[in-house]
């Protein structure tokens, strides 16, 4: 497999698997890694890249959608969306540190777009989390190698 097929390629299951499209990244990047025909800090900047624009996706979706709370095929009642507010307001921008968490983690990028969390404290936490996530799993897969 080319290099840039590789990278391309996680860089996608990334994103992908950060969007509110059930995907798997982790598998991808750990067969990556285990190869060992790639750089492991490329490989991460790649992966967390990609993740990160992910929920850069679900933010904007997040903060576009408030627009049609009131239709009636809105897939949340109102009653549902200010619940999700009331939490969000609650635990805020610290909860963005779980976004890494598979099924909350793309929920709640979606609910801070929503909740108009500004996008720098937004980024800032949200690549944390994810760029976390990624150096965690590298350094597991490659203590195992």
């Amino acid at each position: 497999m080319s290099a840039l097929a590789a990278y391309g390629g996680l860089f996608l299951a990334a994103l992908i698997a950060a969007t509110i499209l059930p995907a798997q990244s982790e598998a991808v990047l750990a067969g990556l890694l285990a190869s060992k025909n790639y750089t492991p800090a490329l490989l991460i900047l790649v992966a967390g890249i990609g993740n990160v624009l992910g929920s850069v996706i679900n933010w904007l979706l997040g903060r576009g959608i408030e627009r049609f709370r009131g239709a009636r095929w809105f897939p949340v009642s109102a009653k549902s969306l200010e619940r999700a507010g009331n939490w969000y307001r609650r635990y805020g921008w610290w909860s963005l540190l779980l976004s890494w968490m598979p099924v909350i983690g793309d929920p709640l990028t979606v609910a801070a777009g929503i909740m108009r969390e500004p996008f720098g404290r937004f980024l800032l936490v949200v690549s944390l989390a994810k760029f976390g996530r990624y150096i965690a799993l590298a350094a597991v897969v490659l203590h195992w190698l």
